[in-house]
């Protein structure tokens, strides 16, 4: 739980309940808050009123920092000032840094690598005793990942109440966007998690959580997951770059994206019809967003799609960066 200990820890605090009720999660936007809060309570500011000195003393470039980070933070600073203002508290209102230009393109897995990925988790071992291993259930969260698209975050959130392996399919709740959606599964993905699941039960386990991805204690799967993960690229022979550089998890998402849109081509589906089903597959907050894969599709596939009309790239904006996650 974050505390607010400067003079504007009751208008932050409500600054950010105003947000959630609204339906933003606006994590990043606590953290960045109780950083503003701590510089208020450093300056001992007495009076309510964000004053310019502060604004700008806030909005200094910090060493090792990326231009993305500094344009939320400012953003943030931007929106609290815009809120004291409308409670009638006059408030500096920084100006936005041009948005931050990014070149980065996510890493798509092709066939061989994927299969390469799938054996590499298969055969993964464990050197000594480790409660809070992942080992476990990463052959079947890699499969999971790459077959429905599905965030890595939105994976481990599952309970076994949301997987129906009955009826083929698994219910998104804790969603980046907010949206709780329903993902089909295919019958191969349904063998590969009733496999796990009846290892899983088969596990001493005490204190067994609701969740469907635990550990080996039982416990919901947290951040081993990416480290398994770096050892399945190591053992398939992917060369991974660090610093997030890539190829990472995530990537299984971008890649189930863009080789859903080209068997949908490739099917003869048109990418005006196809985008919105993918779009809300993929759980997007607009279609603009999925758009980013149609051009990674047209770049990856030119003779698969050549017969499409190719101003469908065009529909809808551009933006300068791919989703995060």
């Amino acid at each position: 739980m974050i505390s607010y200990d400067s003079i504007y820890g009751p208008d932050i605090t409500q600054f950010i309940d105003m947000k959630t009720k609204l339906g933003f999660k606006y994590t990043t936007g606590k953290i960045i808050l109780s950083q503003i809060d701590q510089l208020a309570h450093q300056h001992e500011e007495k009076t309510k009123g964000i004053r310019k000195e502060f604004a700008q003393k806030w909005c200094e470039e910090r060493c090792n920092e990326s231009e993305r980070y500094r344009y939320d933070r400012i953003r943030f600073f931007a929106q609290f000032s815009s809120y004291l203002c409308d409670l009638g508290i006059p408030s500096y209102i920084p100006k936005l840094p041009r948005y931050p230009n990014n070149t980065f393109v996510p890493y798509i897995y092709s066939q061989k690598e994927v299969h390469a990925l799938f054996k590499a988790a298969d055969e993964l071992r464990s050197v000594k005793r480790n409660m809070n291993s992942c080992l476990i259930c990463m052959p079947a969260l890699i499969r999971l990942l790459y077959c429905t698209g599905i965030r890595i975050g939105e994976a481990l959130a599952i309970t076994d109440e949301d997987v129906n392996l009955e009826e083929n399919y698994l219910q998104v709740k804790d969603s980046k966007n907010g949206k709780e959606r329903i993902i089909p599964i295919s019958t191969s993905l349904v063998v590969v998690c009733k496999e796990y699941k009846l290892y899983r039960d088969q596990l001493p386990i005490k204190n067994k959580s609701e969740y469907f991805f635990v550990n080996i204690n039982g416990k919901k799967c947290g951040q081993g997951v990416r480290s398994w993960f770096k050892k399945c690229l190591n053992k398939a022979a992917i060369y991974h770059t660090g610093n997030n550089h890539g190829p990472r998890i995530h990537d299984l998402r971008h890649t189930f994206a863009v080789t859903s849109l080209a068997s949908m081509a490739e099917a003869g589906v048109d990418l005006y019809a196809s985008l919105p089903i993918l779009s809300n597959y993929l759980g997007h907050g607009s279609i603009g967003a999925t758009n980013h894969y149609v051009r990674l599709t047209a770049n990856m596939y030119p003779d698969l799609i050549r017969d499409v009309d190719m101003t469908c790239l065009n529909v809808f904006p551009k933006f300068n960066n791919y989703e995060a996650n």
